[in-house]
């Protein structure tokens, strides 16, 4: 196993991989532990960006190395877990991402040269969602990861370590940017799991491990997250459906908080005990990850060695199968709604928004619903909680509506109070009580609101939003679980013609259509020139597009909607709404002016939602009367 220069041809380089998958098959591997913990300490601040270090500290980094050499690592990994473009633009260092990691290859390179070690390139997430859950897409993700590969293998590591990935996705194009910059190099691939032996995006020990295996990786695992005991469970799962090698890199258990600082309980003798156990169950790697110490490591290296440093059970010839669940086929839209038969069948729809009250009671919010349907109203388009402001719950609102008065309900969907798991078992619920229309957005920020100090959430946005809402009417959860029977949600999303920066918006709808958006819904439009731009901006990725009509009320309603909400109010109208001589003068104005926008687009849309500013559902009908007259 002796290091050959690191200078060596693309030959030697092939035959190191060899040799390092032809060790795996003889005996496992011990790899380090914790690199942050050590620098932690150290007397390193925990807001410095440890990667950096390579470049300002190297002897620091290059002592970590030794220290964790000297107590019986065989493979070293790099100080990279984060030196990706996405987490150094964090610390204003996304212009260093070759510097930082061929600092670190080499720093490992230099520690490892007296040793009969491989150098490990540590390859972490970019920390920012990737779609379908983020804005970022595949490619720019692989590219990311490449640019971080290109520079490790550059350096001269061994071998390419990815690890602590959540989405399975995202680690699939860290895979592919590894097999793009040297197709030999071996790859060992982990995620990292709850206690249950999930990974973040909800995808099984089975599920990920059948993927991975599809992924011409050398070597599948788990590290990080959770401590021995719920890793080996989840490797045991994982050894039932794959005949490649695993990696095992524990935490040193759950940390515990001891006076504001994350405390690892776990003894090194304890690790020791259960690398034996790993071991059994068909590991080949294995090594610590965060509070592990050179003295677990250590530990562990005895273990391994009065172990006979073999595994103890023959990986089984014939492999379960555990192919992904394929999707159902979901069921066509004009089969889900009354409003998605219309939309389906190229008809114009039209929708009136009611907005939750700020209390409990709803008199007038139904009084407004038996109004608009008495008129042939499609639908009700019910926001949540807009500007962040507190209101009744619209999904409970929804509810009530379809049950009291019989008209259908459209959901609007924020991403913005709730994660993942919070957003599957809304979604879930809503579909049990037999609401079928969404319009999914992101949500207006707290600071918008009346509770400033309120925090959101925003694990996704309206893309990833609709990815999810996609995957639940194919019968699959996030993680491509199934879920039995698949919802009948007809998915909305908002879109705003306009907005400054053009090009993004239209970025953003493309990637809305591509996650599984079957119309969209406009801001307000007052300006029939931009709605026309837009139209023409989104051919190519064209979906039902229904109007947002609002009746203004008053010049400083007009001034707001410019100033405030982003929507373009031109002079004209200002001017218009100015010359209003009373308030009546000014909702008569506001509603002609609607009128006016409402049949302008009438042939160049398939709907339009009318809003009923201050609950006025009068004047929402008085707009929709201009249909009659075109």
């Amino acid at each position: 196993m002796r290091r050959m220069p690191a200078a060596a041809g693309s030959c030697i380089l092939e035959q190191m991989a060899q040799n390092f998958r032809e060790r795996l098959k003889k005996s496992p591997v011990l790899c380090d532990g914790a690199m942050g913990t050590l620098l932690y300490a150290k007397g390193v601040f925990i807001n410095r960006c440890y990667d950096e270090l390579n470049l300002s500290q190297p002897e620091l980094i290059r002592g970590v190395h030794h220290e964790y050499l000297q107590a019986g690592a065989e493979i070293i990994e790099t100080n990279t877990f984060g030196a990706n473009s996405f987490r150094l633009a964090r610390h204003s260092l996304a212009d260093r991402v070759r510097d930082i990691n061929l600092a670190g290859a080499h720093v490992a390179r230099d520690a490892a040269k007296s040793f009969d070690v491989w150098v490990a390139g540590s390859v972490g997430p970019l920390g920012i969602r990737i779609e379908p859950l983020g804005k970022i897409s595949f490619e720019e993700a692989r590219a990311s990861f490449r640019e971080q590969v290109a520079a490790l293998v550059e350096g001269g590591v061994d071998l390419l370590m990815l690890e602590t990935f959540g989405y399975v996705e995202e680690l699939h194009q860290a895979v592919l940017a590894c097999r793009e910059v040297n197709p030999n190099i071996p790859v060992v691939a982990q995620v990292t799991i709850d206690e249950d032996g999930n990974c973040l995006d909800g995808s099984d020990s089975e599920a990920f491990a059948a993927r991975l295996s599809e992924w011409n990786v050398d070597v599948l695992g788990i590290n990080c997250s959770v401590g021995p005991v719920a890793m080996l469970e989840a490797i045991e799962r994982v050894r039932a459906v794959t005949s490649l090698p695993l990696a095992a890199q524990p935490n040193a258990g759950m940390p515990r908080s001891v006076e504001g600082r994350n405390i690892y309980l776990c003894s090194p003798e304890y690790m020791a005990s259960y690398a034996r156990k790993f071991v059994a169950a068909g590991v080949r790697l294995i090594g610590g990850c965060c509070g592990t110490t050179p003295e677990h490591i250590r530990a562990m290296k005895s273990a391994l060695r009065a172990g006979d440093a073999r595994a103890k059970t023959a990986i089984a010839e014939a492999v379960h199968s555990h192919a992904a669940t394929p999707a159902l086929a979901a069921i066509p839209m004009a089969e889900r709604s009354r409003l998605g038969a219309k939309i389906a069948a190229g008809q114009f729809v039209t929708m009136v928004e009611i907005v939750p009250p700020k209390g409990i009671d709803i008199r007038k919010e139904v009084e407004g619903a038996k109004f608009v349907k008495s008129v042939g109203v499609d639908a009700i388009n019910i926001p949540d909680s807009p500007r962040a402001s507190a209101r009744m719950s619209n999904q409970a609102l929804s509810l009530l509506m379809q049950q009291m008065v019989g008209i259908e309900a459209i959901l609007h969907y924020t991403c913005r109070d709730r994660n993942v798991l919070g957003i599957q078992s809304d979604l879930l619920g809503a579909a049990a009580t037999g609401i079928r229309n969404l319009i999914c957005i992101t949500g207006d920020p707290p600071k918008m609101g009346n509770y400033p100090d309120a925090t959101a959430v925003f694990d996704v946005d309206s893309i990833g939003l609709v990815n999810i809402v996609h995957n639940l009417n194919r019968g699959l959860d996030l993680g491509g679980n199934p879920i039995g029977t698949g919802t009948s949600f007809v998915i909305g999303v908002g879109a705003n013609p306009g907005l400054p920066n053009l090009d993004e918006e239209i970025r953003r709808f493309e990637y809305k259509v591509q996650a599984g958006a079957e119309y969209a819904v406009t801001q307000p439009v007052f300006d029939l020139s931009l709605l026309e731009n837009f139209l023409k901006r989104i051919e190519h990725c064209r979906i039902p597009v229904v109007a947002g009509i609002w009746p203004l009320v008053s010049v400083r309603n007009a001034e707001f909607m410019k100033n405030e909400l982003r929507v373009s109010v031109p002079d004209e109208i200002l001017n218009r709404m100015t010359k209003a001589a009373t308030p009546e003068a000014a909702r008569e104005e506001g509603v002609a002016i609607a009128r006016e926008m409402l049949t302008a687009v009438r042939d160049r849309v398939q709907g339009a939602q009318i809003s009923a500013p201050m609950g006025r559902y009068a004047s929402a009908v008085d707009v929709l009367e201009a249909l009659g007259s075109t």
